[in-house]
């Protein structure tokens, strides 16, 4: 299949004034971060043989015993980690090579380009920015990286140049959504839901797929910036690949953990979203993108979760065996577009607990 080709208008920002951490970082007269981009931190995560890692293959496997085992293995990564390495996942090594080089040449496009998809509003289906600002009680903190977000399912939208992005991006978003079926396919029999409860009630065949690119370029002090600060993210199950160079880190039992990956895996982790749907039993992990003096990092990222318009909240048979419902209910793309406030706090997952009184 060929995307379709109606996409997102792009538009003109006014604000021209910020130059993209890119062009900053190529100044020969860089010695120091710059003011404004302060955000003191210990980037150092450690080394760990237990991250959990899910064969995939075996998985979709037609013997029984390796799917038993690769099921009671991805039900240990979601409720003690919130993250595994997914390996033999089916994706060719070539299109994992080509939407990294592609985003790549996005970030290589002239100013002018790519200023041309600067968000005006949350709603905006493709938002591209340089040094994206988050907001704490008493300051603003620009980050140590460029980006480029759009919207690929259930619409389509993509940056027309590079001309290459728009089929690569296409396709990848294709086959992630297979994985991303069969992986939730897995989850619901691990929470022993009837066959196609979760598909009926999030909506699957609409779900909501975000494609996000992150520029991080060498930093002359990486403990005085960061490329994105500790967080959670929207949706059910995030997908993520990188150009070789490490950054992500995860939380785990109140340690950071660097998220060290075979060539060809997905590093997988679980969102906001799959924690409200399973009641909490499968928590959605806190993780961090930690920056280098040495070596431009490229991360590219497929967010997915249920479809725009679906209500999200805890399986009703899961609330049934617990008692009560931890969360709040609240539609899918709501919850999107208030994440992208930027606004350090009070999360939107812990807006919607429901205390017990």
């Amino acid at each position: 299949m060929v995307p379709p080709t109606a996409s997102a208008v792009p538009h003109q920002s006014s604000n021209i004034n910020d130059s993209y951490v890119k062009v900053l970082s190529e100044s020969s007269t860089l010695q120091s971060v710059p003011s404004q981009f302060t955000f003191a931190n210990d980037s150092k995560g450690s080394n760990s043989d237990s991250i959990p890692i899910v064969d995939f293959s075996q998985l979709t496997s037609a013997n029984p015993d390796q799917r038993s085992q690769a099921l009671r293995e991805l039900a240990t990564a979601c409720e003690e980690w919130g993250f595994f390495v997914l390996i033999n996942h089916g994706i060719p090594e070539t299109l994992m090579k080509a939407i990294i080089d592609a985003s790549l040449e996005f970030f290589d496009l002239p100013e002018e380009e790519k200023r041309r998809y600067e968000a005006k509003s949350a709603s905006d289906p493709i938002k591209s920015g340089a040094g994206s600002v988050i907001t704490t009680a008493n300051q603003r903190i620009h980050l140590w990286r460029d980006f480029v977000k759009s919207y690929v399912h259930p619409e389509f939208h993509c940056p027309d140049k590079p001309q290459s992005l728009r089929d690569i991006v296409f396709e990848f978003s294709e086959k992630s959504r297979t994985v991303l079926r069969k992986l939730l396919q897995g989850i619901s029999e691990n929470l022993e839901l009837e066959e196609g409860y979760m598909d009926e009630t999030l909506q699957l065949d609409s779900c909501f797929q975000q494609y996000a690119a992150n520029f991080y370029p060498p930093c002359p002090q990486p403990d005085q910036a960061i490329g994105i600060p500790p967080h959670t993210d929207h949706g059910l199950l995030t997908f993520l690949i990188h150009n070789g160079v490490a950054g992500l880190q995860i939380q785990h039992n109140g340690e950071w953990f660097n998220t060290n990956s075979p060539q060809n895996s997905i590093l997988v982790n679980t969102a906001d979203h799959l924690q409200i749907f399973s009641n909490g039993r499968y928590k959605s992990v806190k993780h961090r993108a930690v920056v280098n003096n040495e070596a431009t990092r490229i991360s590219v990222v497929m967010a997915n979760g249920a479809a725009p318009d679906a209500i999200v909240r805890p399986a009703a048979p899961l609330v049934q065996r617990d008692g009560r419902a931890l969360y709040r209910p609240m539609k899918f793309i709501e919850y999107v577009e208030k994440m992208l406030s930027n606004r350090l706090g009070k999360s939107n997952l812990e807006r919607l607990e429901i205390v017990d009184e």
